[in-house]
């Protein structure tokens, strides 16, 4: 399958990227900076987060409600998102208002104000958002699953950060962020829909192209280090995240660890939800994913059970990676391969989500591939190659361990690795 992916670099470093979609009447937009969790320092926790919160707050040309309005009142949405390695600014909106949504956008990103009064509301709305995470076990379970498999870097911070550091921001710090991140070389363009790719990059360059560069910050390397959290609290389950060393994006095993992880715990007929759900009922959810970042990524297996059977979940699911290293089957393997196949497929007929895909392998490769070579990727990936990777997972050392509720009999870490030594 061919896409239809433009892409231009202007002279100071912004890359713009585009795929017209046929059939669509509407289109995403947005800017992709290469900024994130991973890029603060310790002092600097949470930043990136708050950042993108103020850039709704108000402009030198617009008000935090004019930037709501103008979007909405030509029917469109217009969202952000943080996560490690990046920070998202992104509209949809109809094919004529594409102009209009880069225009506050561009606006959002270029000219935040970093009014005090403003800096304080959307501190108590921070404080509340994290407050909430720490309310909701199966949310906050993947950060200290995170920080756990990779204690003391800014890859194992959250992106929330502490409330105590949220407190404290100022002005002059989200200018500090800015400053070292918001460059036209660390900023991509990607737009994706009912979508002119020569019209775009015209209204790019007038926009952004007066920047000037500025040099790219050096960012720590990741080191999986490997450890257990566990906190204790009354609550009705155990929530339990088991993470092994995986990937990251230009890895060889980039696509058989997604196999391997969809036929593990990918969907219903997947061997953690047959063993453990359907066969022995120790739990609601269950299943396992891999995630990739420039450098690392991470296996992570997630579920939720009583405290009375968290040990016998432990066992089986230990069990069953051993396993899968010794007998994964052709017809596992193929159900994984169309399950991903299926999901890239789908998930890529909404605008917003190739957009993203562009930005973020733009970000990583520096062009974007074809979806006709992932799913080729992915077709390639061979029994041999799942079993051989399942294998290194439960010879490896290299695991972390999250638990959080009445969680006191629990097993640890080194009972775990252990049982998959044994």
């Amino acid at each position: 399958m061919k896409t239809k992916t433009k892409l231009t670099a202007l002279p100071n470093g912004l890359r713009v990227v585009s795929e017209y979609m046929p059939g669509l009447a509407s289109a995403s937009v947005g800017v992709w900076v290469t900024a994130g969790g991973r890029h603060e320092t310790i002092a600097q926790n949470g930043i990136a987060h708050f950042l993108e919160h103020m850039a709704f707050k108000g402009t030198k040309r617009r008000s935090a409600l004019q930037i709501a309005e103008e979007i909405e009142d030509v029917g469109g949405y217009i969202n952000a998102y943080t996560s490690r390695e990046m920070t998202a600014y992104y509209a949809r909106v109809l094919e004529a208002d594409v102009p209009l949504a880069l225009d506050v956008i561009s606006d959002i990103v270029l000219n935040p104000v970093f009014n005090e009064a403003d800096i304080e509301t959307e501190r108590h709305v921070i404080l509340q958002e994290i407050g909430q995470a720490l309310d909701t076990p199966d949310d906050i379970i993947f950060d200290w699953l995170q920080e756990a498999a990779f204690p003391g870097q800014a890859l194992g911070r959250t992106i929330l950060g502490p409330a105590e550091r949220v407190s404290a921001f100022g002005q002059e710090d989200l200018r500090r962020f800015v400053g070292q991140h918001y460059g036209p070389g660390q900023m991509i363009v990607s737009a994706a829909g009912a979508v002119d790719h020569d019209a775009l990059v015209a209204q790019a360059t007038s926009i952004f192209g007066g920047l000037s560069p500025i040099a790219a910050q050096g960012r720590e390397a990741a080191r999986w280090q490997g450890c257990e959290r566990r906190e204790v609290k009354e609550l009705e389950q155990v929530h339990f995240a088991l993470g092994f060393a995986g990937p990251g994006y230009r890895d060889a095993d980039l696509y058989p660890a997604q196999v391997y992880s969809t036929a593990m715990g990918g969907g219903m007929s997947s061997r953690l939800f047959q063993k453990i759900r359907e066969e022995r009922g120790l739990c609601y959810s269950i299943y396992a994913q891999s995630g990739s970042y420039d450098d690392t990524g991470m296996v992570t297996i997630y579920a939720g059970t009583s405290a009375e059977e968290i040990t016998d979940l432990c066992t089986l699911t230990a069990e069953e990676l051993k396993r899968s290293a010794e007998d994964m089957t052709e017809a596992e393997v193929a159900r994984a391969r169309a399950q991903m196949k299926a999901g890239l497929l789908m998930g890529l007929e909404s605008p917003s989500s190739r957009a993203e895909r562009m930005a973020r392998y733009l970000a990583i490769w520096g062009r974007v591939p074809d979806l006709a070579e992932a799913t080729a990727k992915i077709d390639a990936v061979t029994v041999a190659d799942v079993r051989r990777f399942g294998e290194g997972l439960v010879t490896t050392q290299a695991n972390a361990l999250a638990l959080y509720g009445p969680v006191e009999a629990a097993p640890h870490l080194d009972d775990i690795r252990q049982r998959l030594a044994a």
